[in-house]
Order: structure tokens, then sequence, then C-alpha cells
């Protein structure tokens, strides 16, 4: 076996836009994030699913926050 090592190059020029995504994901409410424990799946076309990702991205907002947001209005937390 051969101890010859190869280098991986250079690191690629920062992404401002990318950079932004990253620290964003640090900012993160952890509290909010723990509250969402369940899973739903559900069967939508393509169409749909393209026309929700769409809507998401053009709301700055990730499709899972979006349709969280749907679903609290469209159904809200009774309080007895």
């Amino acid at each position: 076996m051969s101890s010859k090592r190869i280098g991986i190059g250079s690191r690629p020029m920062a992404d401002p836009q990318a950079e932004a995504w990253i620290r964003q994901s640090a900012s993160i409410d952890t509290a909010k994030v723990e509250r969402y424990t369940a899973r739903l799946t559900l069967d939508i076309t393509p169409a749909l699913r393209t026309r929700i990702k769409l809507a998401a991205f053009s709301q700055g907002v990730t499709v899972a926050e979006m349709l969280r947001e749907l679903l609290e209005r469209q159904f809200p937390e009774v309080t007895p």
C-alpha cells in the first residue's frame, strides 16, 4: 500500500446566499422545532407538489413551515 496523500484542492469561493441560508438555520427557535414531533404523510399529485414548492419558495419559507402555518390557521387549538 502506498502512503501517498492526495490533496483535495482549495476551498471554493463563498456564496453569500448559501452562507446566509446556513446562518439562518442556526438561528431557528429550537423550542418551536421540538414541538413538531408527529409526521403526517399524504399522497398528492406531482403538479400540486410543484405548486406548493413554488409557493413556499416565493414566500421565502420551507414547505414544512408554510404547511404548518396553513394547518394551524385551519385547525386552531381549542382551549376548554
